[in-house]
């Protein structure tokens, strides 16, 4: 989550533009941390009682809680997308450069393909035993690593997108 939040500054800096001097950004800021600040501290709460937090839904309260979960993620990522608008808005008629068009994509993709990953991840939980070192991915009917690659959009879009600049 620090990674996430330190790239949406660092996205609202490299636009031309006032992307994060807008009156909103606060606005997106204060949307960041209460998203990332619940789901982590649910997160670690769970993991202290030795219990799952992501598809525990054990009795109505963890269940509403892996529910309320999915909205601060959705929130989180809408952060993003909310972040697009505001830099599209600032650079008005201005010529986009390679890394400007990045930049949005990679926050707009982030939005989309994050809530739709995330809600087919939701929906069904990635297979049981052991899978790829550290990351515990399977190669086959899992989620997990499309879901990476959507969140993390919004860096690997616009580090593509000053490449193709320089």
């Amino acid at each position: 989550t620090a990674l996430f939040a330190l790239t949406t500054v660092w996205l609202s800096t490299l636009v031309p533009g006032q992307g994060g001097h807008d009156p909103s950004f606060s606005w997106i800021a204060a949307l960041i941390i209460v998203t990332s600040l619940f789901e982590v501290v649910y997160i670690t709460v769970q993991a202290a009682k030795g219990e799952g937090s992501h598809y525990n839904t054990t009795d109505p309260l963890r269940a509403m809680m892996f529910g309320l979960m999915a909205l601060a993620a959705v929130g989180l990522v809408a952060s993003q997308a909310w972040l697009a608008w505001v830099i599209w808005k600032a650079l008005g008629a201005a010529v986009l450069t390679p890394t400007t068009w990045a930049v949005l994509c990679g926050l707009v993709l982030t939005f989309a393909l994050s809530t739709v990953s995330g809600f087919m991840l939701g929906g069904k939980q990635p297979p049981a035993g052991v899978g790829w070192p550290v990351v515990g991915w399977h190669t086959w009917q899992d989620l997990r690593p499309a879901h990476f690659l959507a969140v993390h959009a919004q860096q690997f879009i616009p580090l593509a997108g000053l490449l193709a600049e320089r």
